[in-house]
């Protein structure tokens, strides 16, 4: 680590504005993404990664429109990255040393979403465009190592590795979902291998590969068994709704996954799929209904066994979704399903899953989207009130591009105020809303919302649009917003120092130190409020987050007389499967305020199985036998600064040598698979508790590598600011073969129309208002989405 960057970092925290001046429950201007977010990721504790479709921004790189871009926290000023393949709808995770991966995308394309200038075999793609300079980003594995503020994101260490010639999927996937194993590998899950609304025709009698647009297969990444890629049946039974399939890694090591309105429990080892009960009310909640969708919180009070969420969406009728081409009715004019239900996959006694009515949402939505706060929460934000995401020229109701009263979004009433969730209040009161303002953005279409490690909400987005076009009824949105929730009301917030550098999964427990300045009122009472907790944000886009996960670690206190309290916090739970290996905040709440998040890191940093070790018990609990209080203001009802103190130097350093994607060629490519991950850490002498785990979780094999004898390693520690993490860097060896496939596109699907008409120019407008009279409807691709 760079010791000026540790320094600085605590300078401009010291400098930085006051929590208070940000009201609670407002929107603050987030800036100009220059790239519209359909896609976003926080990087690390400083730079948010924002990815854009391939289209004809304003804002250019290299030569051609940018659609990459980073977001600086602090500045909120942004630096364009160039991305060389059709990044459009594609999936996306972390891995575990850091690094983030895209997954997929669209075809190359040029103004008006036309395809690009040079075909691929068959003409029913293009390869490239002269114009706007994209490839095809179909089987496309998008690498890049978050790097901190004053990078050149254009290097090689920081920008994107993106060369599918190079590295690649075995298969086209544009909408496919990516979720990590417990070792950090990932399983890329369906797709298209071409666009259109929804993945069917209709009638819809070529389920399993619609004429060859379908792809109902999964594979590997990094596939270094050499896998081929297998078919899913829940695919082929969910064709047309299950782009996006919701999915999550279960304690077991099985996964959930939704789609359509039908529910299994997959074994991705063995493909065998165990069905759960269907949605009820037939609501479609993966896109273009796009319900808002989570896992609830894992507490030491449910156990750490999962329940999942599902909110919203749209319980249209079969007919009326249409085919690949549009839907069959304005669904403008249809209202978003207000619906909630529960599922809890993998019940502990034993019982089958069911779903589980839940409150209603304050009103419909589709394309609304789940943040975990840190508070325990869940925040819901964006979308619309009216219709599906996606976007086309006509349905089958409006067949004039003319007449289409919101230009090409296919949803209409934006839901501008956000709402809260409560997972643990009683049923008939978990959703508010109540003194929350209004957005000033719609934000509907190719929306994104992202936890900041100050504990808001950046949102970004809106496009339902082929194009760039900014006078449309939706135009093309690149202002951002962030939300502040309700914790802002607060003066002050918790400061604590102890964070860990990593978290293992098990092992010996850690102390942090809230300092008794960072909280008011009785230090007892504040010791008893006070929880640890480890949450990742995610990768969104089209309303998901995916990876999303919160973990509150178990913990104990003891409350010293001068007011200062120590947070004795448990490890990880020793099960990889609830949180996969790889980038995490550490949120420490008091009184239910949130301290800023630390970065760090969980697992080991290579894709591997994990070590489990035994967990140490925590001490007991200690209360203070004074009249200690904390500092703060006695107004305020968290902490204040910038939730952190000084570095205290622990570094960490994680390189990779090189990560192979797709069927290894022998010979040439067995030598360069791995992750290779070099830390340096600071010894703490602390003894480890005698005691048993006080996880009381179930025993399962497969979740990691079990580890005699108690006590983790000796651990690095450091104060809560999250500045001591080093990006992952990596020197890319641009010439190496590591894959050798290449983009191999099939036979179109059948609806009638040809792809290789002219779609909306730059150069001319459709949606002015001089085009709404016209009686014509504009030539163009709506398949496109």
């Amino acid at each position: 680590m760079i010791p000026s960057l540790s320094l600085l970092a605590a300078v401009l925290a010291s400098v930085s504005p006051t929590w208070a001046a940000q009201k609670a429950g407002s929107f603050g201007d987030g800036g100009d993404s220059q790239v519209s977010a359909m896609m976003m990721f926080l990087g690390n504790d400083k730079m948010v990664y924002i990815m854009d479709k391939a289209e004809g921004n304003a804002a250019q790189i290299n030569g051609h429109p940018a659609w990459g871009a980073v977001w600086n926290i602090d500045t909120h000023e942004v630096e364009l990255q160039d991305i060389r393949t059709n990044i459009f709808c594609s999936s996306g995770m972390h891995l575990p040393n850091g690094s983030f991966v895209t997954l997929g995308g669209n075809g190359a394309v040029g103004k008006g979403g036309d395809m690009g200038s040079v075909l691929n075999p068959g003409g029913y793609s293009a390869s490239f465009d002269a114009t706007y300079q994209d490839y095809d980003g179909t089987k496309a594995i998008r690498i890049v190592d978050p790097c901190p503020a004053g990078s050149d994101f254009q290097s090689t260490q920081c920008g994107w590795f993106d060369q599918p010639e190079l590295l690649a999927m075995q298969k086209q996937r544009w909408y496919s979902t990516a979720e990590a194993t417990a070792t950090g590998q990932l399983v890329i899950i369906g797709g298209y291998t071409a666009g259109g609304y929804i993945n069917r025709n209709y009638p819809n009698d070529d389920p399993e590969f619609e004429g060859g647009a379908a792809t109902c297969t999964y594979e590997y990444f990094p596939n270094s068994e050499g896998k081929g890629a297998e078919t899913m049946k829940f695919l082929i039974d969910t064709s047309g709704l299950n782009s996006y399939p919701h999915t999550f890694l279960m304690p077991s090591g099985k996964m959930f996954l939704q789609a359509n309105y039908s529910t299994m429990l997959w074994d991705h080892e063995t493909n065998t799929e165990t069905r759960l009960p269907d949605m009820p009310g037939q609501v479609v909640r993966v896109y273009p209904g796009s319900g808002a969708v989570a896992m609830l919180p894992l507490t030491p009070e449910n156990n750490y066994n999962p329940t999942i969420l599902l909110c919203g969406g749209s319980d249209m009728p079969e007919y009326d979704w249409g085919n690949y081409s549009w839907p069959y009715i304005d669904t403008f004019s249809y209202p978003a399903s207000k619906d909630c239900q529960r599922i809890t996959p993998e019940p502990e006694d034993g019982s089958s899953p069911a779903y589980e009515q839940d409150d209603d949402m304050i009103e419909g939505r589709t394309m609304g989207q789940f943040i975990i706060l840190p508070s325990g929460k869940l925040l819901v934000v964006n979308g619309g009130e009216n219709g599906t995401a996606g976007y086309s020229d006509k349905t089958l109701e409006t067949q004039s591009y003319a007449d289409m009263p919101y230009g090409m979004s296919l949803a209409a009433a934006p839901a501008l105020t956000p709402s809260i969730y409560d997972p643990n209040a009683k049923s008939g009161s978990r959703w508010s809303n109540a003194g929350f303002d209004a957005a000033t953005y719609p934000r509907l279409y190719h929306s994104s919302a992202l936890l900041l490690p100050d504990a808001s909400v950046l949102i970004g987005g809106s496009n339902p649009n082929v194009d760039v076009n900014l006078t449309t009824f939706y135009p093309t949105t690149y202002a951002l917003e962030i939300f502040y929730p309700p914790y802002f009301s607060a003066k002050t917030r918790p400061t604590f120092t102890g964070a860990p550098t990593t978290l293992t999964y098990g092992g010996e427990y850690f102390d942090l130190t809230i300092s008794k300045d960072s909280y008011s009122g009785s230090s007892n009472d504040a010791a008893k409020s006070a929880t640890c907790v480890v949450i990742r944000p995610g990768w969104t886009t089209h309303a998901m987050n995916m990876g999303q996960r919160f973990v509150q670690l178990n913990s104990t206190y003891t409350v010293n007389d001068d007011g200062s309290i120590v947070l004795h916090c448990s490890q990880m739970p020793p099960n990889a499967n609830l949180f996969q290996p790889g980038p995490a905040l550490l949120f420490v709440n008091v009184n239910e305020i949130p301290s800023n998040g630390t970065y760090l890191t969980v697992g080991s940093g290579n894709i591997e199985t994990q070590t489990l070790a035994d967990v140490v018990a925590l001490p007991a609990s200690v209360l203070s036998s004074s009249s200690a209080s904390g500092g703060a203001d006695s107004s305020s009802t968290g902490g204040s600064g910038s939730g952190s103190d000084a570095d205290s130097g622990t570094s960490k350093t994680v390189i990779i040598g090189a990560v192979v994607g797709g069927l290894v060629v022998l010979g040439i490519l067995g030598a360069i698979i791995g992750i290779c991950v070099a830390r340096k850490r600071r010894a703490s002498a602390q003894a480890p508790a005698p005691g048993t785990s006080s996880y009381p979780m179930r025993e399962a094999a497969g979740y990691g590598a079990g580890a005699a004898g108690g006590a983790a390693a000796a651990r690095g520690l450091r104060s809560s600011d999250s500045s001591a993490f080093v990006p992952l860097q990596q020197d890319y060896n641009q010439h190496q073969s590591w894959n050798s496939s290449n983009a191999s596109l099939q036979a179109p699907y059948k609806d009638n129309y040809d792809p290789r008409q002219n779609g909306m120019s730059l150069d001319y407008d459709p949606y002015a208002a001089e085009s709404r009279m016209s009686t014509s409807t504009p030539q163009g691709r709506p398949h496109r989405f």
